[in-house]
């Protein structure tokens, strides 16, 4: 049998605020049409102060995208928690959803889904924190949260500028691929944006998007990768 192939993108939007410093998110919506992505996760997708309110607004994704939003949020106001917001492409099966806070001195969380594809896939979005010790407890606190998960990919802004270091706390169960440089989007200097994969889960293709919208439209590049998991066993 063929292996389920799928495409995931992440993105930080920055609210929707792009270099010209205007917020328009009719902008990040083209660009995350343009990814041919089958999920997106997105970090920033809220606005930081107050009752947080969505930086993209819901009646805009539902007229301009083919995506619909998992509902990670909790109430009506937010799209994300702790900005954390999932896109997944029209009649793709969503079984579990689960919000997760991380330790830190700064308050940061995850999401965590499930999706029937092939032997099931767990997907998580993370933004995580600015202090290297406080990134490397909330790693390991989500690969104990996804210890169970036979196929999961771990992706978002990692906020991690060594190449090599930081990852530790997930190297027994999974492999940290970087697509390229995505920031700053102006002159990529650094591959801050990556995808976690867990054993099971092969990386097909990957890399950042360049195109001239996306260098405006946030101080961060999207990134996207094709994966392969095995098909159901019988």
């Amino acid at each position: 049998m063929e292996e389920n192939q799928i495409r995931i993108a992440s993105y930080n939007m920055r609210k929707a605020r792009g270099l010209d410093q205007k917020r328009r998110p009719g902008r990040i919506l083209q660009v995350i049409n343009d990814l041919n992505a089958d999920i997106v996760l997105l970090q920033e997708a809220d606005k930081r102060l107050g009752a947080r309110p969505s930086a993209l607004p819901r009646e805009m994704i539902l007229a301009e995208t083919d995506f619909d939003l998992v509902d990670v949020s909790g109430n009506e106001i937010s799209i994300g928690w702790h900005g954390n917001a999932v896109l997944v492409r029209k009649g793709l099966p969503v079984e579990q959803v689960e919000r997760l806070d991380l330790p830190g001195l700064e308050p940061r969380g995850a999401v965590r889904i499930r999706i029937s594809l092939g032997a099931g896939l767990t997907i998580v979005g993370v933004h995580l924190g600015l202090r290297r010790r406080d990134r490397q407890r909330q790693l390991a606190q989500l690969s104990k949260a996804t210890a169970e998960d036979t196929n999961c990919v771990i992706a978002g802004d990692f906020n991690e500028w060594s190449a090599s270091k930081g990852f530790e706390s997930l190297a027994a169960r999974f492999e940290t691929h970087s697509p390229g440089r995505s920031f700053h989007a102006r002159r990529p200097i650094a591959a801050l944006d990556r995808f976690a994969l867990s054993q099971g889960v092969a990386l097909c293709d990957a890399g950042v998007d360049q195109s001239p919208l996306a260098r405006v439209a946030s101080d961060h590049l999207p990134i996207w990768s094709d994966i392969a998991i095995p098909p159901t066993i019988c």
